[in-house]
């Protein structure tokens, strides 16, 4: 049964807790593409395989998450499913139909299912083994959030969430491009809003738990793309803003992940331009960015539109990919960050 909650709390500037920068669109842009000839390819990435295909009329995968029962989670926004494959069987299922245009995913330490509604605005989590499913984030300030996209967490629980309009047109007028912080005691907090972010998309917290980093992606020209790095305080609030890699003037990050030494895993880049000011100097894959924002590899994907990745597998070495049609896989040399880590 789902138990309906609405979080109201003060806006975290309004307080003091933040004292961030406004990074100017004017601001020297430097891209990716001439950093490629640097890179050694394979050096963290390798073996790139189609695990299964989704069929359908229209299929733009995201959000894949390792589930506790080892099998991969993953979203068809336009069906509005989470799906579900299994890596060791070979099978492919429906987890949840009518998922209200689920997006990003992710699990946390006891095993339960995090949801961004793209429909709804709201966070939700589910437990897997009684199937209850309960509302973590849907308003702020008297005000339903827009489409929340994608979500991470830190060791105090706290849920990091980025929430934007779908397709420009946004659903309460207020507050459209924003990040939110989801208390355990259910107080939910506005860290950034308009003009302090453009196009929030992918969010995670760094595995030392020090450093938020956020991903930029508006397809307009001179806009944001690129991503952000944060410094985390233990309360949770945000300071000291910096871009950690730019890839204006190709198409920015989606979503990421992380490893266990804090290097980056960013599914960015395009093969097709698709009538946007995106160019195609960002390559199509995953970029591994260090911490310090050294470009370390890429490894490219052969289909339209790379959007996210997960560590899985008993290891944490297999990286999971959606990328138009196609869950692939790719063996890392680095196991991915395990404080997500459940029973596999």
């Amino acid at each position: 049964m789902m138990q309906r909650r609405r979080f109201l709390t003060t806006f975290a500037a309004a307080s003091g807790a933040l004292a961030l920068g406004h990074l100017s669109a004017c601001a020297p842009r430097h891209g990716v593409a001439g950093r490629y000839a640097e890179v050694e390819i394979g050096s963290h990435l390798s073996g790139l395989r189609r695990e299964t295909t989704v069929d359908g009329d229209e299929v733009f995968l995201e959000g894949p998450a390792a589930g506790p029962d080892g099998r991969v989670y993953f979203t068809d926004i336009p069906s509005s499913r989470i799906l579900r494959w299994d890596p060791s069987g070979q099978h492919l299922e429906v987890f949840r139909e009518n998922s209200h245009m689920a997006n990003g995913l992710l699990f946390d330490p006891d095993g339960r299912l995090l949801v961004c509604e793209g429909a709804t605005g709201r966070l939700t989590r589910t437990d897997l083994a009684t199937g209850e499913t309960e509302i973590l984030a849907d308003a702020f300030d008297g005000h339903d959030l827009e489409p929340v996209n994608d979500v991470t967490l830190d060791a105090q629980g706290r849920a990091y969430v980025t929430s934007r309009p779908s397709g420009g047109v946004p659903r309460s007028g207020v507050y459209v491009n924003a990040v939110y912080r989801a208390d355990p005691d259910g107080s939910v907090h506005q860290l950034l809003a308009e003009p302090q972010v453009d196009m929030p998309n992918g969010i995670l917290v760094s595995p030392d738990q020090r450093t938020l980093y956020l991903i930029e992606a508006h397809s307009g020209a001179g806009r944001a793309r690129h991503v952000k790095a944060f410094d985390l305080a233990g309360e949770g609030t945000l300071s000291n803003e910096r871009i950690l890699i730019d890839f204006y003037p190709g198409r920015s990050g989606d979503g990421m992940c992380v490893d266990e030494a804090g290097n980056l895993y960013v599914a960015a880049g395009l093969h097709e331009r698709r009538g946007t000011s995106e160019t195609l100097d960002t390559r199509p894959g995953i970029h591994v960015i260090s911490p310090g924002g050294a470009l370390l590899d890429v490894l490219e994907t052969p289909e339209d539109t790379i959007t996210n990745c997960t560590f899985g597998g008993a290891d944490l070495r297999t990286l999971y990919i959606t990328a138009g049609r196609g869950l692939y896989s790719a063996v890392s040399a680095i196991p991915g960050d395990s404080r997500y880590l459940t029973d596999r």
